[in-house]
């Protein structure tokens, strides 16, 4: 009687193999076919323990042998972690911007699985998991062309509708008075997008959108207050100088708007008003009818009995900037920024006396040597006493006389390519002079 099912029996197999009559297996219900296939391909290999086969001497001899092969590997294995420490091998922290070694990591963390634990194969490369979890995923990209990952891999991300939907309130005017928090908030609450805010803004940063909030402001004034004429507007002021014990010193400073040119200054050791009119005293002391008008910041050491007598007579006239007008009394404290971080820092400020020294200097630089860009090249001395009225035309002559100097001095130069090139008469020619 034959089999209706295709399942035979192991031993039967084993009968037919052994001896080789595929009659016998057609007697006992197989098919002719596969009968004929059992003799041809043979008995099958038995997979047995040979444990089993050896006495308890033998066993233990197989034991000790297996215990000192451990311990040999475990001793290689801490050596090589040494080395590897050593030598700073590690992935924390570290770029892997090759995908084929990436592929070589991943594959290598795959075998070592099937011995160690993978949070132990990790550990042991410096490896974490995400990471590594990232890696695996890379292998097989996804096939959709608006997703980064899977979302069969990664179900958990955001639906292509969210994201559609995170964009337009983004980029929406209707939201743009909404922080980023708040706005994933309102989505959730309108119930369109339910992320958190960090999603929110991981997802902007990584699509590069841009919000409608470009700020709108009035025109700056691109020039400040300006002066038509010298001794026509002062700008005074006081700065504070810290010497390194901690002692404070106060620069007074007066300087002229047309100009840029230091008029008076004076270092005192204490903030006192009589400092302020003796620089004014010192400004003015030249004037022949002028009346400038001095520009200064409401402070206590501008607006005070003793600064106002001296204004009484009519020799000068003081303005508070930003209170009686609308402009700043930047000019002087722009001077004050190039003194302090453009000559005072680069020295020692530890006394009073070299403090002194260094101003006097930078004073007489600035207004002797120093051209100034506004200027065309003039000094702020030869601006405020009207002279080198013609200096832009000099220069300007200069630079087209060195221009041709640089051209004919040039020309006389000659390698042998050049000669080559110019032909055997010139060469010649070179050659005799």
């Amino acid at each position: 009687m034959r089999w209706e099912r295709k399942t035979y029996d192991y031993g039967l197999r084993d009968l037919v193999c052994r001896t080789g009559d595929v009659e016998l297996g057609v007697r006992l219900g197989v098919e002719r076919s596969t009968a004929a296939s059992w003799v041809r391909r043979g008995t099958r290999p038995v997979v047995t323990a040979d444990v089993f086969d050896q006495d308890e001497q033998e066993l233990r001899a197989r034991v000790l042998k297996l215990e000192s092969r451990v311990r040999q590997l475990v001793a290689i294995a801490r050596l090589l972690m040494v080395l590897v420490r050593m030598s700073r091998a590690r992935l924390d922290g570290k770029r892997v911007p090759v995908g084929s070694e990436k592929q070589l990591l991943v594959d290598a963390v795959g075998r070592a699985i099937h011995a160690v634990p993978l949070k132990v194969a990790l550990r042991v490369l410096g490896l974490t998991p995400a990471r590594y979890h990232s890696w695996r995923c890379s292998e097989n990209p996804c096939g959709l062309d608006d997703r980064s990952s899977c979302p069969k891999r990664k179900p958990t991300q955001l639906a292509a509708r969210e994201v559609r939907t995170m964009r337009q309130m983004v980029a929406g005017l209707k939201y743009r008075h909404m922080s980023i928090r708040a706005l994933a908030l309102h989505a959730q609450r309108i119930g369109r997008v339910f992320a958190a805010p960090g999603t929110w803004t991981r997802r902007i940063r990584q699509h590069g959108w841009l919000r409608p909030r470009r700020r709108l402001h009035p025109p700056k004034p691109k020039d400040g207050v300006r002066a038509t004429r010298p001794n026509e507007l002062w700008h005074i002021d006081v700065t504070i100088i810290k010497l390194l014990d901690g002692t404070r010193l106060f620069l007074h400073a007066a300087i002229d708007n047309f100009s840029r040119r230091i008029l008076a200054w004076q270092l005192a050791s204490k903030l006192d008003p009589t400092t302020t009119c003796e620089v004014l005293t010192a400004a003015g002391s030249h004037l022949t009818g002028e009346v400038p008008t001095v520009v200064a910041d409401s402070g206590v050491e501008n607006v005070n009995g003793q600064v106002n007598a001296l204004l009484d007579p009519g020799r000068l006239k003081r303005v508070l900037a930003q209170v009686e007008v609308s402009y700043s009394n930047s000019m002087i404290e722009a001077w004050w920024r190039c003194l302090k971080h453009g000559w005072l820092y680069l020295h020692h400020l530890d006394t009073r006396a070299a403090v002194e020294r260094l101003v006097t200097f930078y004073v007489q630089q600035h207004n002797s040597v120093m051209p100034h860009r506004a200027f065309n090249g003039r000094t702020p001395d030869e601006v405020y006493f009207a002279t080198a009225v013609n200096l832009e035309q000099e220069l300007a002559d200069r630079r087209r006389q060195a221009r041709a100097e640089r051209v004919h001095l040039n020309r006389e130069q000659s390698c042998e390519e050049c000669l080559a090139r110019e032909g055997p008469a010139e060469f010649l020619a070179a050659g005799a002079a």
